[in-house]
């Protein structure tokens, strides 16, 4: 009956945690709110230990927090003397009194508070239930909220990600730029050691287009452990296809995503660029039922496993990148159609103009050396002619250069040709070029593509920006490194304005990547205007 009193003997937990005595009930309230206080949420899980611990009189309290997935514990937090936190599991407690509650949020269970040894040596009774009850409810709120938080900060960081890879893939820089960004943005958003974008070559396999490495730690920093050790792991040269029978590249193509806890020991990417890492995320870069490339994020070995909010938002990053892929190569194929179009009418003209204005100016200077009637006449108008014929095959080599489809596969000097012939178009000249030694035959085909890539940003970088009037490129395959390997040099030299200070140099780095990737090194020096104006790349790399 209400406002009845207890029979006499009776204790007090027979009335059941109502009967709480007042002053534990103010403790628990002032700790409820002073856990409460929006601490980060680490300290927040350890004050909840404490009060647990007081208000409850045990010698140890431990709070276990699960993953997002359920499956791993992220959190390990205790207070008390006796306890190792890596021992906080119920069969390796010690056989003395312990409580155990779970931590739950709208029914989903996020980890446990464990209390062990009460310090008067008795049991734990109804009231240290409820409480713990209490203060698991409220630990869960604190992991549920900063959960909340961290997804909504990493939202924003992937939307950012997501702006600049469109924004790079849309601004017509060069190819190799744009991709380098989406590697960048994958790597720095996904917390991997690095970032790499594969894209499909003919055969089926799938060629490493950018990487981009986490930069290494400052000096004295203290490395240890798995970053420790990724800092150390071998990368993968750029231009690398990887073979279609490769695991990793049947996942690819056929529009999977694969993701691993351990990328050393997964069989699908023992062949791949992961392979060697610990945990990774592989996800096809699909727009429209066609797979344009994959992006790979691994971390290192150790490091903790990509949640589900991870994925979900490194999926819609690489759909993202994937839209902005088409679009870009909508883009450049308007722009290749443009200039096949200006190769097509330059062509002609040189064909149907040069030639025969020059072959008219042949004949002329042919007729007044036989009508000459002094031999030093003669001599120079017959070296006019001569000098005429090289210039007219000249120009019907660069005929045919023109008129060849750009798909046409062909050794590597042609290539390079090709390329040089090419950016005569915008450059307003024909530059001078040559190959020494065994172009063809020598180098292999990473270090080819990688040339051609590298020769490809020169040319580009010199008539964007050098406004040059003299541009010569020299490959050599007869040269040796200085670690005594035989290799090739790819040296573009011009007589524009130079380096400016403080400009861009993202294509320069880019040279250098694709050069310290394959072993070589690129470096710049002056031009061959008067008085050293302009540039000089020079790049080498073994075959």
């Amino acid at each position: 009956m209400s406002g009845t009193s207890p029979p006499p003997g009776s204790r007090p937990s027979d009335a059941g945690p109502s009967a709480e005595p007042p002053t534990r009930t103010a403790r628990l309230l002032e700790a409820m709110r002073s856990v409460g206080d929006g601490l980060e949420p680490r300290t927040t899980l350890r004050r909840i230990c404490e009060t647990a611990a007081d208000l409850a009189g045990a010698r140890y309290a431990g709070l276990s927090i699960l993953a997002e997935d359920g499956e791993r514990v992220t959190h390990l937090v205790h207070h008390g003397d006796g306890e190792d936190p890596a021992a906080a599991r119920p069969a390796d407690l010690p056989a003395v009194p312990r409580l155990e509650v779970p931590v739950r949020v709208r029914g989903e269970e996020l980890g446990t508070l464990r209390l062990a040894g009460k310090r008067d040596g008795s049991r734990f009774d109804d009231h240290d239930r409820a409480l713990a009850r209490v203060l698991a409810m409220e630990a869960g709120v604190a992991v549920r909220n900063a959960r909340l938080q961290e997804s909504a900060r990493q939202r924003e960081r992937w939307i950012d990600g997501s702006v600049a890879v469109t924004t790079a893939l849309l601004s017509g820089d060069d190819a190799d730029d744009s991709l380098q960004v989406v590697a960048e943005q994958a790597r720095r958003l996904s917390g991997a050691v690095t970032g790499i974008v594969l894209l499909p070559v003919d055969g089926g396999g799938m060629e490493i287009a950018a990487v981009a490495d986490r930069p290494p730690a400052a000096p004295g920093a203290d490395e240890r452990g798995a970053e420790s050790r990724a800092a150390r792991h071998p990368g993968v040269p750029l231009g690398t296809v990887i073979p279609p029978e490769s695991g990793l590249v049947v996942e690819l193509l056929a529009g999977r995503s694969v993701v691993v806890d351990d990328a050393a020991t997964d069989p699908r990417l023992l062949t791949g660029p992961a392979r060697g890492y610990g945990p990774a995320l592989v996800l096809p870069l699909r727009s429209d039922g066609r797979v344009l490339g994959g992006l790979v994020m691994p971390r290192a070995c150790g490091e903790r496993p990509f949640t589900r909010t991870e994925r979900v938002l490194a999926d819609r990053f690489a759909a993202q990148a994937a839209l902005a892929l088409v679009t870009a190569e909508a883009q450049r194929d308007r722009e290749r159609i443009a200039v096949l179009k200006d190769r097509d009418r330059i062509a002609r003209d040189l064909h149907d103009l040069v030639i025969q204005r020059l072959f008219t100016a042949g004949t002329t200077l042919e007729s007044a050396r036989r009508d000459a009637a002094a031999a030093e006449v003669r001599e120079g108008v017959g070296r006019a002619v001569d000098e005429l014929d090289v210039t007219i095959q000249e120009i019907r080599s660069a005929v045919f250069a023109l008129r060849q489809p750009a798909e046409t596969p062909t050794g590597l000097s042609i290539r390079i040709r090709r390329e040089v012939t090419m950016a005569a178009v915008p450059l307003g000249f024909a530059p001078a070029h040559r190959c020494v030694g065994p172009v063809d035959s020598a180098v292999g085909d990473t270090t080819g593509k990688n040339l051609l890539a590298v020769l490809r940003e020169a040319l580009s970088n010199a008539y964007r920006h050098a406004g040059a009037t003299r541009l010569e490129v020299v490959v050599d395959a007869t040269v040796t490194l200085p670690d005594g390997r035989p290799g090739v040099r790819l040296t573009v030299a011009d007589d524009g304005v130079g380096l400016p200070e403080g400009g861009r140099r993202s294509g320069l780095r880019n040279l250098e990547r694709r050069a310290q990737s394959l072993g070589g090194t690129s470096r710049t020096g002056p031009g061959i205007g008067p008085d050293g104006a302009g540039t000089t790349i020079v790049w080498e790399a073994p075959y």
